[in-house]
């Protein structure tokens, strides 16, 4: 799933590989599912697209944003982008290719959910949209402590830790799975109460946010993901379930997973006490 290593890391992909590239042919729903989600008609994308060069890309939040002049093409969580160059073999199931003048293509693969968003600049009022480009990313100027700080003042201190950074869009892109490490590094249980923390937990949680995302990011992602080019992640993951009942990095004890907040949190019940 995109969170915020793998947005920025497909950005710069992105970026390095199709930037300045006039899309030559479009093709939608090449493969039927029932959770591809679109704007308006799929089948005028083309139409919209055909003839456009490729301009900036970004990685917002949990979404990916290419700019084709006049139009923005957003791939959200849940939709694998990949690569393919010139007289590669393209998969035979995929939701979206988008094909330029050099005959490399994109493709857009749905697994569970997904979505592939066209629209103009502007002239998108999706909410998760709307806050992702708002919102400081971790790693921003605007991300700082006193920020992080006015993050709490919002909310009850019966909230749990993993409930405050990874719902209702506070932190936009950071999700389960990034969350997993980020915990562990700052020694805090993902069912632990937010009220329950001293300020030197919360700046120790802040600097485990920053530090952590920056990692992963450095390391092209995390290797329970795939990049542009279909290859894991440099970053290992210390909690996934990749690790599960291996030990902690830290203190050797068998790293466990419990079902909370509708997903699996892995944690180390001697490093993160709830």
């Amino acid at each position: 799933m995109i969170e915020i290593p793998e947005s920025l890391t497909l950005a710069k992909q992105l970026t390095d590989t199709v930037k300045g590239k006039k899309i030559a042919e479009v093709e939608t729903g090449h493969t039927k599912h029932s959770f591809a989600w679109y704007t308006d008609d799929p089948q005028e994308y083309a139409g919209k697209l055909q003839g456009k060069t490729v301009g900036e890309i970004h990685g917002i939040g949990s979404m990916v944003e290419m700019e084709a002049e006049d139009y923005r093409f957003t791939v959200g969580d849940g939709t694998n982008i990949r690569y393919f160059e010139k007289g590669e073999k393209l998969p035979e199931r995929y939701q979206m290719r988008i094909t330029f003048e050099d005959e490399s293509s994109l493709i857009c693969t749905v697994q569970m959910y997904g979505s592939m968003f066209l629209f103009r600049s502007g002239e998108y009022d999706n909410f998760y949209y709307l806050v992702a480009k708002e919102k400081p990313m971790p790693g921003t100027e605007g991300f700082d402590y006193p920020y992080f700080q006015s993050l709490r003042e919002e909310l009850s201190g019966k909230l749990s830790a993993k409930a405050m950074l990874a719902t209702e869009q506070r932190i936009p892109g950071l999700g389960n799975g990034v969350l997993q490490d980020i915990l562990l590094e700052a020694g805090i249980h993902p069912k632990q109460k937010i009220g329950s923390l001293r300020e030197v937990d919360w700046k120790r949680l802040y600097t485990a946010v920053s530090n952590v995302l920056r990692e992963m990011t450095e390391k092209g992602g995390r290797d329970t993901e795939k990049n542009l080019f279909g290859q894991a992640g440099g970053y290992r993951t210390k909690l996934s379930k990749k690790t599960l009942g291996g030990p902690c990095p830290y203190c050797g004890n068998p790293i466990q997973k419990t079902a909370y907040l509708g997903g699996t949190v892995y944690f180390c019940s001697q490093c993160q006490r709830a």
